[in-house]
């Protein structure tokens, strides 16, 4: 099967400009009152919020990775695709005063973590850090899921983040 690539500078466009397509603007699932969502807020042209089905309908990467002797296919979002859906200032838009931008990822346990704005963005990074739904084919169970942040090349696991809840971009005080 031949996959089209998109060079790492358009991506977060063409992701974003696809969701605005599927959703409209601004993206907003319509999750059942027990369903759990990801909200997507802070410093943003747009917040969203999406579902878990929300979240199965947008275009999935796939990566190897593995961390505490769990090794396997991760199947997700890249963060940089729905942060531009949010309308955060990615590719060109990322220089400047926007380089103090910041992601804190919150999980259901308050456990929180960090990415600044940069790492995410595929201009930057060479390696897509994504919002997992899948591993090894699978939904995650509840232990992991329904979402997990997984970036498969940090030395330590420690910003993977698992039943992620909340994405928050914040700007470093002066």
């Amino acid at each position: 099967m031949h996959q089209r690539s998109i060079p790492a500078y358009r991506f977060p466009l063409a992701l974003g400009l696809a969701i605005f397509a599927l959703f409209g603007c601004p993206v907003h699932a319509t999750p059942s009152s027990d369903a759990p969502v990801l909200t997507v807020a802070g410093e943003l042209a747009h917040p969203i919020t999406l579902d878990a089905a929300a979240l199965a309908k947008l275009a999935h990467v796939t990566v190897q990775a593995q961390a505490h002797d769990v090794h396997g296919s991760w199947s997700g979002v890249p963060l940089s695709a729905i942060l531009a859906a949010a309308g955060a200032p990615l590719g060109k838009a990322l220089h400047g005063k926007n380089l103090s931008l910041y992601v804190r990822i919150s999980a259901v346990d308050h456990y929180r973590v960090v990415y600044a704005l940069a790492e995410l963005d595929p201009g930057f990074r060479k390696d897509a850090v994504i919002l997992a739904d899948r591993h090894d084919g699978k939904p995650l169970d509840a232990k992991e899921g329904p979402f997990r942040v997984i970036a498969p090349d940090e030395l330590r696991p420690a910003r993977w983040i698992r039943q992620v809840t909340r994405m928050d971009v914040m700007r470093a005080p002066d």
